[in-house]
């Protein structure tokens, strides 16, 4: 099997050919030609101005609420380091996005795992967890289209979670990159917009709506929290890409983001929908929530499937995935997470063939699958 012939599974970004690459080319050409100073020159830590005052505008909060910076990680980083010290107790989903799991750790803090339902993070369990004893100083929540499980937070437990941050006064990092991407259902309020004690730090980025090379987040929230993050980004690095926004801002202002992202969701809604018919069809063990939009699909396989080993065997065939224990502290060996955003339909068909053939080799399905096949 070539490198050609492999079905990836394993990044999430969109393919090439939803990129939106004749408005990109066209929008690189007219910000460097309107705004030569602001693009070529170093700026200031808040971003690119046009581009901070857009943002601002789409989340109906002043300019100084809003950082652009050189991706969303990036802006998880200095939220973290800004609000987290050695020692302090943070909530995390489980599963939930593993560079979230590698920057938090890196800051020394405890981690809390709060299991993941089809609706979002269990509310109950963590109001639990608080009521006996434990302080966070931050929740991590993905509140769109999860990465990697796929579901949504529901309504209620958006607005539970918020009463929990005021009741014991943590902060919610509201994470949401995928938020521009729903192709199904209804459109939820973000916690950030239904905030109204500066409890919630907002994240999300271009990558997913532009092009992941593009490389531009952002934070919003507390003026004073913003405030912060800007000194810590100037004595980091000065400031962002001024190039890089300069061109998002121009995107999103000549009206070419809301092509693209419709661009994106009608592919995404396709893929989607070939994923689940294939798992459906080829791999009926499989177990998932069907996701509203985004990039991801979780599935669980019985108890005692391998996954570990069910990767290697896939590899053999040609197909790549990450395994579910990449995303949880503990646990995942029996789960895998499927991308659907880069690959056609007919990669997604011929990928779930290649899994679900791997998963039928002898010794790969849990035993208590294996003997009832041969009763």
């Amino acid at each position: 099997m070539t490198p050609a012939d492999t079905v990836s599974f394993a990044r999430g970004a969109p393919s090439l050919d939803i990129v939106a690459g004749d408005d990109l080319r066209a929008a690189a050409a007219r910000a460097l030609e309107q705004d030569p100073a602001g693009a070529f020159a170093y700026g200031t830590s808040e971003g690119y101005r046009p581009l901070v005052e857009w943002i601002a505008d789409r989340q109906e909060l002043a300019p100084e609420n809003v950082i652009a910076t050189n991706g969303s990680l990036q802006a998880d980083a200095f939220l973290f380091r800004l609000l987290v010290e050695p020692g302090d107790q943070v909530v995390v989903e489980a599963p939930t996005y593993d560079r979230t799991l590698l920057g938090l750790r890196e800051t020394g803090a405890e981690l809390l795992p709060v299991e993941l339902e089809d609706d979002g993070l269990d509310v109950d369990a963590l109001e639990g967890v608080l009521r006996d004893g434990a302080r966070p100083k931050l929740a991590h929540v993905i509140p769109n289209f999860h990465n990697p499980a796929g579901c949504t937070l529901s309504l209620d437990k958006r607005r539970r979670l918020l009463e929990l941050a005021a009741e014991y006064d943590f902060t919610i990092f509201e994470d949401d990159p995928y938020i521009e991407l729903r192709f199904a259902g209804e459109s939820l309020p973000t916690m950030l917009s239904l905030d109204s004690d500066g409890h919630v730090v907002y994240a999300s980025s271009f990558s997913k709506t532009v092009c992941p090379g593009i490389r531009v987040g952002y934070l919003a929230g507390p003026q004073d929290t913003i405030a912060a993050v800007r000194r810590m980004a100037t004595n980091t690095y000065i400031s962002p890409s001024m190039v890089s926004q300069a061109i998002v801002a121009e995107f999103c202002r000549s009206g070419a983001i809301e092509r693209s992202i419709e661009t994106v969701k009608e592919a995404l809604r396709a893929r989607r929908d070939a994923l689940a018919g294939a798992l459906e069809r080829e791999l009926p063990d499989a177990r998932f929530v069907l996701p509203e939009g985004g990039y991801f699909l979780w599935v669980d396989l019985p108890d005692g499937t391998d996954v570990s080993a069910l990767q290697a065997a896939a590899k053999e065939r040609g197909l790549v995935f990450v395994k579910g224990t990449d995303f949880l502290l503990e646990g995942g060996e029996s789960s895998l997470r499927i991308a659907y955003s880069g690959v056609t339909t007919d990669q997604i068909v011929e990928g779930v063939r290649r899994l679900a053939a791997a998963y039928a080799e002898p010794g790969r399905a849990p035993a208590e699958r294996a003997s009832s096949a041969t009763v």
